[in-house]
């Protein structure tokens, strides 16, 4: 793990969108195309807001969200929604996004088929996430019923996830995000800068974000 500190938010959001379309570039270079996943929620909106004018080949860029809640797509509480509205806008909107949600059906009907569907997509090429205050990525809890499965090395790619009294989830499991080529974080504040310090000393089940620590370059700024 790398930690890149920067003097504030507005400050990360710019450096840190540079640095994905580079490494970007630099994977289209080698590669048919990149597969990029990215988090939900409102941290990466400013992120996305400079990253998606970004002069590289978008039409080459596959766009997955590392998990979703199981709404539609025009939902105010769906992670795509935020996708477009702050990404697949100026040059980035002739990326390709590969969604979760599939109408009609449940995050444990849609998960074999995701996973089977997104396999070609493996392994992810540039994976950018998260981190909550209890040292959650993705949809991946601690204390989550079944997070031993969803962590586990032979674990699907996709896994359903339940959250009480929230909607329910789909994520893309630990041993997928694990195997990324290149992994950043984006977290803010002193609080997560804590809880990140303390998840390296404890078990993937305890803290999830432990799963991607390998490797890992962390984009900190107050």
């Amino acid at each position: 793990m790398r930690l890149q500190e920067y003097p504030d938010r507005e400050m990360l959001a710019m450096g840190l969108a540079d640095e994905l379309a580079s490494e970007l570039k630099n994977c289209l270079l080698v590669h048919e195309w990149s597969s990029f996943v990215v988090p939900g929620g409102t941290t990466p909106g400013p992120i996305f807001d400079s990253l998606c004018a970004a002069a590289l080949e978008w039409d080459r860029v596959h766009v997955m969200l590392s998990d979703e809640r199981w709404v539609p797509e025009d939902h105010d509480r769906s992670n795509a929604k935020l996708l477009k509205e702050h990404l697949f806008v100026d040059r980035a909107a002739a990326a390709t996004f590969i969604p979760f949600h599939m109408p009609g059906q449940t995050p444990e009907t849609a998960a074999p088929a995701l996973s089977e569907k997104l396999a070609d997509q493996m392994p992810i090429s540039l994976l950018l996430l998260g981190m909550g205050a209890d040292m959650h990525t993705a949809s991946l809890f601690p204390g989550a019923e079944g997070l031993d499965r969803m962590m586990a090395d032979d674990a699907p790619l996709v896994v359903p996830v339940s959250v009480a009294g929230q909607e329910p989830r789909i994520s893309f499991s630990g041993r997928a995000l694990a195997g990324a080529m290149a992994k950043h974080l984006v977290i803010y504040g002193d609080e997560k800068r804590r809880a990140l310090e303390a998840a390296q000393s404890m078990s993937p089940l305890e803290a999830p974000i432990n799963a991607v620590m390998d490797g890992l370059i962390v984009h900190w700024a107050e």
